[in-house]
């Protein structure tokens, strides 16, 4: 069965009662401080601990998965670039590009992997439709893609049943650091935004719309918390 058929059969949300989940706007922040604090939170985490959505704004960094493979890495110049242990090949994170980090437990929620990718995607999907924006998945290749072209990327990790890492969403950044590398291992690739389709060219307009669209997917409670994680790197 091919990706996007198998997200054709991944039921819809259940009617079971909203789990909460708090979520934390971290802002912009430097990659690697928010990926170890992610990796904290998954290894000090147990039954009783909430979900949680991290949502952030990335200085310029290109991440390359555990699979990743060097080649892919063009020419990075004065960007750069990190290897990281969550799926997929590389890609790029910058201004105007909202990216979101569900912590959650997949067996509280009642889904399996495949199930989580597909409603991530999904999730996506429907925020573009928010603006007349139509998007699909493509086979083999996940992501959300319009026209062809890529607007929203998926790397992700699974330990002891709980996600890490998540969506990047490209809303109005500059896209020309894309060119610098071949997206997510597909030499050619093309790579789009939310405001050159036509929407918004405002995080804050996408940002709650997004956040909205996960928690039907996910059929979570979402409450947002001033708090940050603790975000100082081990010396």
């Amino acid at each position: 069965m091919d990706a996007v058929a198998a997200c054709d059969s991944v039921p819809s949300p259940g009617a079971r009662p909203p789990q909460p989940a708090r979520v934390r706007q971290l802002g912009r922040q430097p990659y690697a401080p928010v990926w170890h604090a992610m990796q904290r939170f998954t290894d000090n985490r147990d039954d009783t601990t909430a979900d949680e959505l991290w949502v952030v704004e990335h200085d310029p960094v290109f991440t390359l998965g555990q699979a990743g493979k060097d080649e892919h890495v063009l020419a990075p110049g004065d960007i750069p670039v990190l290897h990281v242990d969550r799926g997929g090949q590389v890609t790029y994170h910058g201004p105007g590009q909202i990216v979101v980090y569900p912590l959650l437990q997949l067996r509280r929620l009642g889904i399996g992997v495949r199930d989580y990718v597909c409603r991530i995607e999904q999730a996506i999907i429907d925020t573009l439709d928010e603006w007349n924006i139509g998007a699909e998945r493509l086979d083999g290749a996940p992501g959300v893609y319009v026209g062809g072209a890529k607007v929203a990327a998926l790397g992700i990790r699974v330990r002891r049943g709980c996600t890490f890492h998540g969506l990047a969403f490209n809303v109005a950044m500059d896209l020309e650091p894309f060119h610098r590398i071949n997206p997510c291992g597909y030499e050619g690739l093309q790579v789009t935004s939310v405001v050159d389709l036509g929407g918004p060219s405002g995080m804050a307009a996408v940002t709650p719309v997004l956040l909205g669209h996960l928690a039907r997917q996910f059929g979570l409670d979402l409450l947002p918390t001033t708090d940050l994680p603790d975000l100082t790197e081990a010396a």
